[in-house]
């Protein structure tokens, strides 16, 4: 972020408890002061963070050499802790060595594997996916110690706990040694293996063929009106002037969204579901059955069982019950939301029947005819200093925290930012995060957060603290053109900003438990739930002004408008989500499935009488369910259900109450994996979870 002007130290004054909504001028003027985001940097020598052991700016050798340190150091503790005898075994000379590995670790092995995704030079770059491939295989290769295994086991049988977190920590490294098989013969064990490298390279081979697909369909101009001109001259030519359509995503869903034609919709939309069609389906079917083949050898009745016993819902019959439920309450309202496109489709087209490929087009359509929203107006209230400096002022107050840059922090380019994070009471430091927002050359190319190390304590007491890294890719201030952020980046930077405090306030023992290493269903519970502070018009506010007049606030049409939009049709959005995550859930927990005829069977039941594409076979062409998210494609919907509850239980009414941020930061942020989610999120509400909220805020925001 570009500097905004002097500032002095928070350390000078205390921070105003009372919450002000400023804007413009004097929210930069507030927020300088509070947050000491500071002007120019002194140049001395450069600084490291103390309590950070994050090694940063590496050359491609000192990268390799560390991989090797990191390598060396591993073996060195687990054949030390596997040479205890198992009738000496203890806490102290068994799990403390194994924890204390764990969280000295995790840092450099970080600091050999992020520079891949921020540095400039190739060598680097190169040297950094080396030194992750050394690391993964040698971390593998301790996965199936079965002399580690033994004298773990060992300490589990004595029931010596030490604490309640540290049970679960002893459980966990018993579960992961019995997920790589290490309770079974050797046969048993090779034969998980075996199946373990066939389900990868499958689940490889089903995105390849994705990947390798060339299809591409022809269409003049006229067949392809209401693209945008800048779309039509993105796309490749065949020798008569007819424009080439590849079944690329990017192409896909501008046509589906942007093309007047039905015809062509459709034609686009049936070969997008027909990609990879035979030797797909024959990748997946053959994929789910080596599946429950590998989750029946380690005792599971079927993969779903296997992989959903990590998470929160624990079983599929769960999983079921709340997809179905979920469905069931949102029926009437998709159900309307489905007639009022079939309507504008009669008026537009006359009597043609409404499809599946019709959905995107006219969503779009009754969007432009209900909301008075111009994006490229509203993105000129969100210069990228100011929604930053935002963002900084809501999580400041609603969590009890003060950030302060750190000054000359040795980086990887000049545009990386670090600031320290302090507790406003006591004045602790809880850790520190970097900012990477500036587009360059070579970078990865999406917005997200990695964690660079993870908070711990350690066996005398002393504890580790976390360190985060956001990463982005946003055009840097030209002269005279400020960066602006489109709405949707906005939303996406509070969403990854929460993780970066759910980084950094976690207060964990073992860096097994720490910031973002939690439940997979879990994880996306604070961030999805933070969302929530750009579509209400008070913090809206705290975050934008007009670029030329930073003094103008966003309008309230605006706020309302954005608010209105977020749930516009999403009750059929959803039917649409959850049709693919009963399919995913129903191939990984039953036996023999017939692929297609599922598909066939399921569409219309929870499409409301939409059937599926002739021809199309979505299995085929579905990834999420072959690589990444088998058996878990519900996680999103399931975090979104548990942030809508959480933010109408808690703070709907008190945006930056931070007595109830407080008691979010100490009861959900700071136990991290150290509890059950369930547990800690009924604590936090007062009774158990509830769907009601999720489904309210839907039909609040109907049309």
């Amino acid at each position: 972020m570009e500097s905004e002007g002097n500032s002095e130290k928070m350390s000078k004054q205390k921070r105003e408890r009372n919450v002000l909504a400023f804007t413009g001028a004097t929210a930069l003027a507030v927020i300088a002061v509070n947050f000491a985001i500071t002007a120019f940097k002194r140049r001395h020598k450069k600084k490291d963070l103390q309590g950070s052991i994050v090694r940063v700016n590496l050359s491609a050798s000192e990268i390799l050499k560390l991989a090797d340190k990191v390598v060396s150091k591993s073996k060195e503790v687990h054949d030390a802790v596997a040479s205890v005898p198992l009738d000496k075994v203890t806490f102290m000379n068994v799990i403390s060595p194994l924890a204390e590995l764990e969280a000295q670790i995790f840092p450099l092995v970080q600091s050999c594997v992020f520079p891949k995704l921020v540095c400039t030079s190739d060598d680097v770059r190169k040297a950094s996916a080396e030194a992750e491939r050394k690391i993964d295989a040698h971390m593998l290769s301790c996965s199936n110690r079965e002399d580690v295994y033994r004298v773990v086991k060992a300490v589990a049988a004595t029931g010596e706990w030490v604490s309640p977190e540290a049970k679960r920590y002893i459980q966990s490294l018993v579960r992961d040694f019995e997920r790589s098989g290490l309770n079974l013969t050797i046969s048993k064990r090779e034969e998980v293996q075996r199946l373990r490298d066939q389900i990868d390279e499958l689940s490889l081979q089903y995105v390849r063929n994705l990947n390798d697909d060339k299809t591409f369909l022809l269409f003049s101009e006229a067949d392809l009106l209401g693209l945008p001109p800048e779309f039509l001259k993105s796309l490749d030519k065949a020798e008569n002037g007819i424009f080439k359509v590849t079944l690329k995503s990017h192409h896909v869903a501008a046509v589906l969204e942007l093309c007047k034609v039905g015809r062509t919709r459709r034609l686009v939309a049936v070969a997008y579901g027909k990609r990879c069609g035979g030797i797909n389906l024959s990748v997946l079917e053959s994929l789910v059955e080596l599946r429950h083949k590998f989750a029946r050898l380690l005792g599971y009745s079927n993969y779903a069982d296997y992989a959903l016993d990590l998470r929160m819902t624990k079983s599929s019959s769960k999983v079921f019950e709340f997809l179905e439920e979920i469905s069931a309450s949102l029926t009437d309202l998709a159900s309307r939301e489905l007639l009022m496109l079939k309507d504008l489709k009669r008026k537009e087209e006359g009597e043609l029947p409404f499809g599946i490929e019709d959905l995107l087009y006219y969503v779009r359509r009754v969007e432009e005819l209900q909301f008075d929203l111009d994006f490229g107006a509203v993105k000129q209230y969100f210069p990228v200093n100011l929604v930053l400096s935002g963002i900084f002022k809501v999580f400041q107050d609603l969590f009890g925290l003060r950030f302060e840059e750190v000054l000359d922090a040795v980086v990887w380019h000049s545009d990386v930012r670090v600031f320290s994070v302090f507790d406003l009471s006591s004045n602790d430091l809880l850790g520190y995060f970097y900012l990477d927002i500036y587009k360059r050359e070579g970078k990865y190319g999406h917005t997200c957060v990695v964690a660079l190390q993870n908070g711990a304590l350690s066996s005398t007491g002393a504890r580790q603290i976390p360190v985060a890294l956001l990463i982005s890719q946003i055009q840097k201030d030209i002269v005279g053109h400020p960066s602006l952020l489109r709405f949707s980046e906005v939303v996406n930077f509070f969403h990854e900003f929460g993780h970066v405090v759910q980084q950094i306030c976690n207060r964990a023992s073992f860096a097994r438990f720490s910031g973002l290493r939690v439940d997979p269903d879990f994880v996306e519970i604070p961030a999805q739930l933070l969302e929530n502070w750009c579509y209400e018009s008070f913090s809206l506010k705290l975050i934008s002004g007009f670029y030329q007049d930073i003094t103008t606030p966003i309008k309230d049409e605006i706020c309302k408008s954005l608010k209105r939009r977020r749930y516009a049709f999403s009750a059929l959005k959803l039917k649409q989500e959850i049709l693919y995550c009963i399919f995913d859930q129903i191939i990984h927990s039953a036996d023999n499935v017939d692929i297609v005829e599922l598909f066939k069977h399921l569409h219309p039941k929870v499409m409301l009488g939409l059937p599926m594409l002739e021809g199309t076979n979505p299995a085929s062409c579905f990834p999420r369910s072959a690589i990444g998210f088998e058996s878990a494609c519900y996680s999103r919907i399931w975090s979104e259900v548990f942030a809508a509850d959480i933010f109408a239980c808690k703070f709907r009414d008190g945006l930056l109450n931070q007595r109830v941020g407080m008691q979010f930061r100490n009861n959900v942020l700071a136990p991290g994996g150290s509890k059950e989610p369930i547990e800690i999120l009924s604590d936090f509400l007062g009774r158990e979870p509830s769907i009601q909220a999720f489904v309210d805020s839907r039909a609040e925001c109907s049309l």
